[in-house]
């Protein structure tokens, strides 16, 4: 009877849950395409979280080999820093570093509103954490259609823009229904059609981190995501549209060191003094008096035994990641970064198999991919490593948009792999 009881209390819980998601649509009927936009490209932008540069061939996901082979495709995309899930999915829609749009972490404090940021929290939506102007915001602009089934900042109010079509983040709608949704937004009559499609794909991140990059979890994973682009590809197909397709990743993944983690000390968990967002491979601490920050650094620095120990203000130039380049006061006081292949684990429970969030100059692992084809892309083409700014002026030539704000993108992708570019 106990067994009963907890099964249907269970199945209560679940249903209640299920009925509690947000699966509907988000959608602004008034907009329409202007004539001009109408007769412009059509993109899917793909991205498949946490899939490595080399996962293709590792796990032999056939579909996306062929694909790419025929089209454009990179031997890796070097990710910015940090190589997280969240600065790097915005990089790649604002042509900005992190620190330039704002999501320097998955975790974050800012100084100007006096809050804290969380990818998990609610308040995640709320446009005024997200700087640059991401491409549906500048698609929509111009009089051009598009829609999200999935992206980082694509349900938040960006400068009080959201994509005509898209869905809150929802594990619960199953591929099948995804595919159809994008070939439904298709079907659409030309001035309700969207030009600029995004998509996400969670589950290769979801089983590398808890099993490895190695493990057959994560193999299995990278061939579901495979098979579903292909059927996505063929799904598309039917709807008569000659569309483009890239697809990318924000980061790759790594196997950790799970039983020698630096220690962290006691001054960086010191409440009283500092607000602590934790990433495990990096930690910034920020000061609730400007007078704590040289003590606690020497402190930490005096102690630092696996990680390196930076102030706001020394922070390496390269990663575009300093007091210089922290456009929106969100980079830590000071700066606890793990030594590869290790983490922090400030947290109850042994650490996951798998991360990311290293420097991608110096651990390849973080590498990510890029694959392209389609009507405008050219064939057969295999291209150098190249930097993940890149792809958000190469989606804003390949639609034909205008973009006049400042990025830390190039326009050197573009001329390298679009058809109409020499």
């Amino acid at each position: 009877m106990k067994y009963c009881l907890s099964l249907i209390c269970g199945l209560l819980l679940s249903s209640l849950a299920y009925s509690q998601a947000d699966t509907t649509q988000k959608f602004d009927p008034s907009t329409r395409n202007s004539a001009v936009q109408e007769k412009k490209p059509y993109v899917i932008m793909i991205s498949i979280d946490g899939f490595r540069y080399d996962y293709a061939e590792r796990h032999n996901a056939e579909h996306l080999k062929a694909l790419g082979e025929a089209g454009v495709h990179a031997t890796s995309m070097i990710p910015s820093y940090p190589s997280i899930t969240f600065p790097n999915h915005y990089t790649l829609v604002t042509g900005l570093y992190p620190a330039h749009h704002g999501l320097v972490q998955n975790y974050f404090y800012d100084r100007n509103f006096k809050a804290s940021y969380s990818y998990k929290s609610k308040t995640a939506t709320e446009g005024k954490w997200y700087g640059g102007i991401p491409l549906w915001v500048l698609a929509e602009r111009q009089q051009m259609l598009s829609a999200s089934s999935y992206w980082v900042g694509s349900e938040a109010d960006v400068q009080g823009q959201y994509p005509t079509y898209y869905y809150k983040y929802n594990e619960q709608i199953g591929i099948n229904d995804r595919i159809q949704t994008v070939v439904n937004w298709l079907k659409q009559p030309a001035e309700r059609r969207p030009h600029l499609i995004t998509f996400y794909f969670p589950e290769v991140d979801h089983q590398g981190h808890k099993y490895g990059p190695d493990a057959p979890e994560t193999d299995k994973a990278v061939h579901f995501v495979d098979s579903a682009i292909y059927e996505l590809t063929k799904a598309v197909k039917t709807t008569g549209l000659d569309v483009n397709f890239v697809v990318v990743s924000d980061h790759g993944m790594t196997n950790v060191n799970r039983e020698h983690t630096p220690v962290t000390p006691s001054i960086a968990l010191d409440t009283t003094k500092f607000i602590r967002a934790d990433e495990g491979e990096l930690i910034h601490l920020y000061a609730k008096k400007p007078e704590y920050i040289q003590p606690a650094y020497d402190e930490i620095k005096a102690q630092a035994k696996g990680y390196q120990v930076y102030l706001r203000s020394d922070i390496p130039a390269a990663w575009h990641y300093g007091a210089k380049d922290d456009w929106h006061n969100r980079i830590g006081d000071i700066l606890l970064v793990a030594n590869w292949p290790t983490a922090f684990n400030n947290y109850k429970g042994k650490l996951n198999p798998g991360a990311h969030g290293y420097d991608p100059a110096v651990v390849k692992d973080m590498h990510a991919i890029f694959y392209a084809w389609g009507p405008n892309f050219k064939k057969n083409l295999t291209i150098p490593a190249f930097k993940n700014v890149d792809i958000y002026p190469m989606i804003v030539a390949l639609l034909g948009l205008e973009n006049k704000d400042k990025i830390d993108g190039t326009n050197e992708l573009a001329d390298k792999v679009l058809a109409n570019k020499k």
